[in-house]
């Protein structure tokens, strides 16, 4: 895995950049406001993330490490790959995605080209309690009992992607009772994400 590179920009577009790093020129993908700040002829750091596919290696480039953390995270929502999670961040910084996600702003992540009003629906639902806006712009993973009840239900026989939908879920109907699932015991949230995840997957 190839987190960061450092070297001279070689060439640059507004989507992508070469950047020399001991005499290997390195494609990587960027967003035009990323390209904005680079300028020929000078050094770039840039933190990275590499997608591996059958008939392709594509490295993708931010100038943040909280950018590529949000790059990763957006990827874990159904019906979201590299190139529409690129689109998301050439449009909203990681603050503005998770203020979004927070306040359940559907029209602003629809602004997006290529998510829909179905697809912000889902990225709300399914990012809901995941991200938080920090100084600096970090994107973080939160939430420890989120994390100990995802394991629990991933040593149940649940896919990753399955205890994300029982765990969405879970937070809508406590919401919706307006219960904090922070002050629950973690068997209790096992026994209720048990249900979600199975009225989820009928």
């Amino acid at each position: 895995m190839i987190a960061s590179l450092f070297g001279r920009v070689r060439n640059l577009q507004t989507d992508r950049a070469i950047i020399d790093v001991g005499g290997v020129g390195l494609l990587v993908v960027i967003t035009p406001a990323t390209s904005a700040r680079l300028s020929v002829g000078n050094d770039a750091q840039l933190f990275t993330a590499l997608v591996v596919r059958e008939d392709s290696l594509t490295l993708f480039g931010f100038l943040d490490d909280g950018s590529r953390s949000l790059f990763d995270l957006v990827q874990t929502v159904s019906g979201i790959g590299p190139k529409v999670a690129m689109s998301i961040l050439a449009v909203m910084s990681p603050d503005d995605l998770a203020s979004a996600v927070a306040q359940e702003n559907v029209a602003a992540i629809e602004r997006v080209p290529g998510i829909g009003k179905k697809g912000a629906q889902r990225l709300i639902l399914e990012l809901k309690g995941k991200i938080l806006a920090t100084p600096g712009t970090r994107v973080t993973h939160i939430a420890p009992w989120r994390e100990q009840l995802s394991s629990a239900l991933v040593s149940l026989g649940f896919t990753a992607r399955d205890s994300d939908v029982a765990i969405g879920n879970l937070v809508v109907s406590l919401q919706e009772g307006g219960q904090d699932p922070a002050s629950m015991d973690i068997g209790e949230l096992l026994k209720s994400a048990l249900q979600s995840g199975s009225r989820g997957r009928t």
